[in-house]
């Protein structure tokens, strides 16, 4: 367990700070407001080795760990939490390829992945299967060289625009142990996909429904043996959930960081807010929430990175306390604005938008909680 960064870490952090603050948060708000997607700007992230985050560095990724991609995140998202969190989608993605994919496949997508080239979606919910994503029915049956997909996936960051699906598909029978995973491309015949949902918040990112007709799929796409998508699925989201905490802090961060300014400035009853007792023990309590959760967040991410039997577990832990907690935060912060706060020119009315997804992707807060609690049984047992 780490209660200081090292020197490389710091760096890491700064270097994503930085860009952030240079490339990201100045047009934040106007790519909310005309739902841009910034692929130009993620690329450039990419060139600072952040496409690859964890993926190995002989296909041209960074090779870093979950701690360091839990800083990254933070830090990008301090800019743009949806810009971070598509950024972290594409890079879980990536990682299902380079860890459980051959080499063939590896050297085939990950070296333009890592450089955001290539722009990757995960594609695991139904418009029937969310929270029960072992019910999935989008079904692939075997044609010779090639699987025969049809269905539809529901909610996928980025359809329409990416160029890499990797899809969980029944290609067995029924529950989990039926499921395989499969690398779509973005030109295969029969794939189509929904309009542009029209969202709460994550504006700069799309979201579509991404639809199977008779879509032809070699083997060769099929990422490790079949019956394991499921694994492949769920281990990929216990790093996915450990960089949704991160977005989330980063969004707090951020959102306290806007409200420390607003209340030095503004000025009621004869004196600056930041000068109120009541409001100081807010702050203070905003505070002491984000430094609890991040604390939560880099011992899971150790946990994670040295792969503890726990670490499941603790990867449920801290999304589901980061969530609840940078949502919190952010929705403290416009209260501190007042009606300033719910006017989109003062930028955390975007923040409070944007994080309230993170409650619910991923995996529920509800559903880590089960996680949780059946670990807990299972080990009292």
């Amino acid at each position: 367990m780490q209660f200081a960064l090292t020197e490389d870490q710091i760096a890491v952090r700064d270097m994503a700070r930085e860009f952030a603050a240079e490339k990201i948060a100045p047009f934040a708000l106007k790519w909310d407001e005309e739902k841009f997607f910034p692929v130009d700007v993620m690329r450039e992230a990419a060139a600072l080795g952040i496409g690859g985050i964890y993926i190995r560095d002989d296909v041209g990724g960074s090779a870093l760990t979950r701690f360091d991609a839990a800083l990254i995140f933070e830090a990008l998202a301090t800019g743009c939490p949806t810009v971070s969190a598509f950024i972290s989608i594409h890079n879980m993605a990536s990682w299902m390829i380079d860890h459980y994919g051959s080499d063939a496949q590896r050297q085939k997508w990950l070296p333009r992945l890592c450089t955001m080239e290539l722009l990757a979606s995960y594609c695991l919910t139904e418009p029937g299967a969310g929270s029960d994503a072992a019910a999935l029915s989008t079904r692939a049956v075997r044609d010779g060289d090639h699987y025969v997909l049809n269905g539809q996936k529901q909610f996928i960051s980025g359809a329409g625009k990416s160029d890499i699906y990797v899809v969980m598909a029944r290609t067995g029978g029924n529950g989990a142990g039926g499921i395989s995973t499969l690398v779509v491309e973005d030109d295969t015949p029969g794939l189509s996909f929904g309009a542009n949902e029209r969202k709460m918040g994550w504006n700069a990112q799309p979201t579509r429904a991404v639809i199977f007709e008779n879509v032809r799929v070699p083997v060769a796409n099929r990422i490790g043996e079949e019956g394991i998508g499921f694994k492949i699925a769920m281990s990929g989201l216990d790093g996915g959930r450990l960089n949704i905490a991160a977005c989330s802090l980063g969004g707090a961060q951020s959102a306290l960081d806007k409200s420390l300014a607003y209340l030095k400035e503004r000025r009621a009853f004869g004196q600056r807010l930041d000068e109120f007792q009541a409001l100081q023990f807010r702050i203070a309590d905003m505070a002491i929430e984000l430094e609890a959760a991040r604390s939560f967040l880099w011992r899971a991410a150790a946990s994670l990175d040295r792969k503890d039997p726990d670490a499941t577990m603790l990867c449920a832990m801290a999304k589901r306390f980061g969530t609840d907690a940078g949502f919190e935060i952010a929705n403290q912060a416009l209260q501190l604005h007042g009606g300033y706060g719910y006017l989109s020119e003062y930028g955390v009315e975007k923040i409070v938008r944007d994080l309230r997804v993170h409650q619910i992707l991923e995996g529920t807060n509800e559903i880590m909680r089960v996680i949780v609690a059946r670990k807990l049984i299972e080990g009292a047992r």
